[in-house]
């Protein structure tokens, strides 16, 4: 059976389902009720097609069936528990004197049942709201990250309708150019899509169909500049210089969006300085608790290997929901695009770009293509820097067989510990191999490679601002676009000049100058680029002389470099305290660990041998029965988890790209390291 069969066979029992859960649908809710309005808002605002009553309906199935099954399991759970007496009817006391003796033997009778039933019930419940409360989320959910993305794209987006607008667009095409960027201006192009869709395939003018879309897009800020937009078509204003202004507004807007971000992170930063330390001080605190003999070991282990992961995760999450990482994948796919240009994009080690469209019509091309592909492979083995600069991920292909190879022989040397016992008696060493070997083997290329190709790209954005400049300047005195970036190239330096340089060449060779600025973004898939070279693959199209669009683009991105000046330097800051707060636990650590547990440990071993009865077996327990070898182990995996989790959360902070984290993570951990190398 196909894939689209099985789809249509899929979908066909979910409306089957939601069909048979319609009149229970009709019965629950009202149709008019609120609850089902502010359904069908949601719906309409993450673009999902279904019809509020279908998908409640679907809810209402989906929560019955996860009800059903869990009401079986629990009934069956409770089953068990009593069939095989880990609870029996004795033990289900109601804890009152009841003087009527056939209504005590009747509960005595009914009692076990009664469990058995209450427990179904209770999983069942939880299973239909687990269900259905899953259902009815994912509009909300949807709704809520198209909103995000609309507000974070609006201004780049009003200033690309500017841009055209200055360009000599109308109103019409700039509304249609606007709904063909979706490569590049993501959510707000579709919101687009849906005025054009309307009028194109419905008959709606286009007044009503912008007034239809300020209702249904999730976005408040989208919504306001539509019911603008429509006031100013109405009353037959300036659009360019409504545009202007609207432009000005949401680089405005951006930048406090951006500091109130960054107000909101640091705070963040101050509750991660506490929450961090609260680990420490519940270790402490048991530790003299199990000198006294009061404290329990598996609290000891759950701080250490679950509080300290879970606290950091948790704020881990907690930032990614205020933190604003960088919309859409970089890459620009034109809908009147070449083959070309469609092969060079998918090119790869798999893919071999153009020559592919080509393979099995002559025996020539596959011929090409195999000297093709021995071409690339020797390129690749000739430099294989290059590619992993360009492709960092592709490191772990060759560090994750060479460290299981690594602990592998470890392991057939007998060189790492294999039990607990043995982690306690080389708590340095047996942390060296399990956790040290490996990530230095994974991490170090991976985060060299990672940071090279960022600095790589960025070298790219570092003078766009400059450079768009300049092309606005050269193309003002009358020359065309081409020969702007000509000039442009001639007279700057940098990785940017030489891309112009080689933008020049290929449109001397035939490629059209369209193709050849799309080919540059998506060598480097910046989105930022991807937006600048959207603007002016479009503008270029009705005009060679587009200095205002220029301008335009030059504008928007120096607005972003000042965003991103201030970011990174308020960003800073929170690494410092970060990884400040780490170096204050670790040294609390290594203090606690010397001229504390050593120095105890010292006593109790004067006053064992003084006494005449030292500590059984192999090490020295004070009190309750704590081993300091052991404590020294915990503490050492305290700091290492701690080193791990501070290094991703300094590297989220900084680039909102958890892999950024990972050279964080190994010097963090290398510290820990040497630290605990002597005091362990």
């Amino acid at each position: 059976m196909s894939l689209d069969s099985e789809a249509g066979g899929l979908g066909r029992g979910t409306d089957a389902l939601s069909d048979a859960f319609y009149p229970l649908f009709r019965r629950l809710f009202d149709t008019d009720g609120e609850f089902v309005g502010d359904v069908e808002e949601k719906l309409a605002e993450a673009r999902m097609s279904d019809t509020v009553e279908l998908y409640l309906s679907r809810a209402l199935a989906v929560g019955t069936l996860s009800g059903l099954a869990l009401w079986l399991v629990g009934t069956l759970l409770a089953y068990v528990v009593f069939a095989v007496g880990l609870l029996t009817a004795e033990s289900l006391s109601l804890g009152a004197r009841i003087p009527n003796e056939a209504l005590v033997e009747f509960i005595i009778a009914v009692k076990v049942p009664a469990t058995i039933g209450l427990t179904g019930l209770l999983f069942g419940s939880l299973g239909f709201a687990i269900g259905f409360g899953t259902l009815v989320t994912i509009p909300y959910s949807r709704a809520s990250a198209r909103k995000r993305e609309i507000n974070m794209l609006l201004s780049d987006s009003v200033s690309f309708m500017y841009a055209l607008s200055v360009g000599g667009l109308n109103q019409l095409e700039v509304l249609e150019a606007m709904a063909k960027a979706e490569d590049t201006y993501g959510e707000v192009a579709l919101e687009f899509q849906n005025i054009i869709n309307e009028t194109e395939y419905f008959g709606t003018d286009y007044r009503t169909a912008i007034r239809n879309q300020a209702m249904e897009t999730p976005s408040d800020e989208l919504s306001q500049f539509l019911v603008d937009m429509l006031s100013i078509i109405n009353s037959g204003g300036d659009m360019q210089r409504f545009l202007d202004d609207k432009k000005d507004k949401y680089m405005r807007t951006g930048k406090q969006q951006q500091e109130l971000t960054l107000e909101t992170l640091e705070l963040f930063g101050e509750m991660y300085m506490t929450l961090s330390l609260f680990p420490l001080l519940l270790i402490i605190i048991l530790v003299i608790m199990s000198m006294l003999g009061n404290a329990d070991d598996i609290m000891l282990y759950g701080t250490v290997y679950g509080l300290i992961p879970i606290t950091g995760v948790g704020f881990l999450v907690l930032v990614s929901t205020v933190k604003q990482d960088e919309t859409g994948d970089g890459y620009l796919s034109p809908a009147d695009s070449s083959a070309r240009l469609d092969d060079t994009r998918k090119e790869g080690l798999i893919h071999l770009g153009f020559v592919e469209s080509f393979v099995g019509e002559y025996r020539v091309f596959d011929r090409i293509k195999s000297r093709e592909g021995t071409y690339k492979t020797k390129e690749l083995l000739r430099k294989p820097h290059l590619f992993f600069r360009d492709n960092p991920v592709f490191t772990l292909v060759l560090t994750v067989p060479a460290t299981v190879a690594v602990l592998g022989a470890a392991l057939l040397t007998g060189a790492a510990p294999t039990t607990w016992e043995g982690m306690v008696g080389a708590p340095v060493w047996g942390t060296f191999l399990w956790v040290y070997v490996p990530v230095y083997i994974v991490a170090i290329p991976l985060a060299v490679f990672h940071t090279w190709n960022v600095r790589s790209r960025a070298a790219i954005i570092g003078k766009l601002s400059d450079n768009l400049r300049k092309l606005a300047s050269a193309n003002d005195t009358g020359q065309t676009l081409l020969e702007s970036i000509k000039s442009t190239s001639e007279t700057s330096s940098g990785k940017l000049a030489d891309e112009f340089a080689i933008m020049h060449g290929k449109v001397r060779y035939g490629m059209s100058l369209k193709e050849a600025l799309v080919e540059f973004n998506n060598k480097y898939h910046i989105p930022r680029l991807a937006r600048t070279v959207k603007l002016i693959t479009k503008a270029q199209e009705a005009s060679s002389q587009i200095t205002e669009v220029l301008s335009t683009a030059a504008q928007a991105s120096e607005n972003q470099d000042d965003i991103d000046r201030e970011r990174k330097s308020r960003t800073r800051m929170q690494v410092v305290i970060i990884i400040m707060t780490y170096l204050t636990l670790l040294a609390v650590m290594a203090i606690l660990k010397t001229q504390f547990l050593d120095v105890m440990a010292g006593l109790t071993d004067q006053a064992g041998s003084g006494g005449g009865g030292g500590a059984a077996g192999g090490g020295v327990s004070f009190g309750g029965g704590v081993d300091p070898n052991l404590l020294s182990v915990l503490f050492f995996h305290a700091v290492t988890l701690q080193a791990i989790l501070s290094g991703f959360i300094s590297g989220y902070l900084t680039d909102a790209d958890i892999v950024s984290g990972v050279k964080f993570v190994v010097v963090l951990q290398t510290i820990a390291l040497l630290v605990w190398m002597v005091v362990g």
